[in-house]
């Protein structure tokens, strides 16, 4: 039995999102079990809404404070040490649970996890990994905003990260790794992308080379390396980007009777090309590199969205992915590969 620890108040709706989605896994998963972390009052409510209760697979522990989306982290930390937040990761350092799930404010949950899990050995910094569908599957891309700055040694960690993340998950031995630039010859870049283009050729990991922003959505990586900043401003953009085709395709297929009918035509394809890039079913973004699984739900997830984000985690814990890494940087480490 595998438990989980939910952080059921994060987010933007709460245990109106968290209950409901954590009844629907435990329906799913049968070896699974739960723990729904933050005021009892308010979970019992939900549950009593849903018809369900707490049980053997589906535990409340109470948490008398809720972190604020809006909150600054330093704040979150020091001052809220009762929140469901924290108490979820502290559920996770004692043990008592395998995995953290929550969507609520990034920054406070980043610099919680940090603090309380600590880092893997090897590992200067986490990152944020997720994964985004493509036109030939998809593809992890890290790290998403939690380093602005990142050393070349830093971009090398991320990498092998990645790399052993996918080889876990996916069964894949030899995922393929790139580095994201402005261009593809060795000539682009700025000093520290070419620095960590060096090392990543001198190392053991399946190094293709550098991949332009196009080729994120086009090409057929596993594993995609950019510092946060990039990271984060290239997935707000696509975010903004997925936003702007649904609102011309809803604008087009209005306009008139004949487009109205044509849109009655195109349903199935409409409702294949939705399930196929919808966001819901890629929520979930990893905090990689603690010694402990957390995973990251979008603050705006629905219930099958925030599902999607215990699936994650469920699939993290089944393969041991810190373990896992854990190892392979120790090997590293004595074959002088990364300090």
């Amino acid at each position: 039995m595998i438990t989980i620890a939910l952080d059921a108040m994060g987010g933007d709706h709460g245990v109106g999102v968290t209950v409901p989605a954590a009844l629907k896994t435990l329906r799913d998963e049968p070896t699974l079990k739960l723990t729904l972390v933050g005021q009892r009052d308010a979970i019992e409510a939900e549950l009593k809404h849903r018809h369900a209760a707490e049980g053997e697979r589906l535990v409340i522990h109470h948490a008398s404070e809720v972190v604020g989306m809006d909150e600054p982290p330093a704040q979150a930390l020091r001052g809220k040490k009762d929140s469901s937040m924290r108490v979820a990761i502290n559920l996770v350092k004692e043990g008592a649970a395998q995995a953290a799930v929550s969507a609520g404010n990034t920054g406070a949950l980043m610099a919680t996890a940090r603090f309380v899990l600590k880092t893997l050995p090897g590992i200067d910094r986490p990152a944020i990994v997720t994964i985004l569908p493509t036109m030939h599957d998809h593809v992890h891309v890290l790290d998403l905003g939690a380093n602005v700055d990142c050393t070349p040694e830093q971009l090398l960690q991320f990498a092998i990260m990645g790399s052993i993340l996918v080889g876990a998950v996916e069964d894949n031995p030899r995922p393929r790794v790139a580095l994201l630039n402005i261009g593809a010859e060795d000539i682009k870049g700025n000093e520290i992308v070419k620095k960590t283009h060096e090392l990543l050729r001198a190392s053991s990991l399946n190094y293709c080379g550098y991949v332009e922003g196009d080729e994120i959505y086009t090409g057929d990586m596993d594993v995609i390396v950019c510092d946060g900043f990039v990271g984060n401003v290239m997935l707000k953009t696509s975010e903004g980007l997925a936003r702007m085709i649904t609102h011309f395709m809803k604008q087009e297929f209005r306009r008139n009777i004949l487009t109205r009918l044509s849109a009655l035509v195109a349903i199935p394809v409409l409702h294949a090309f939705k399930k196929r890039v919808d966001p819901r079913r890629y929520n979930g973004a990893t905090f990689i590199g603690l010694n402990g699984i957390v995973i990251k739900s979008h603050g705006g997830a629905d219930i099958l969205a925030f599902e999607h984000a215990i699936l994650e985690a469920l699939a993290e814990v089944s393969h041991n992915v810190p373990e896992r890494i854990g190892r392979e940087l120790t090997a590293m480490a004595a074959k002088g590969v990364v300090a």
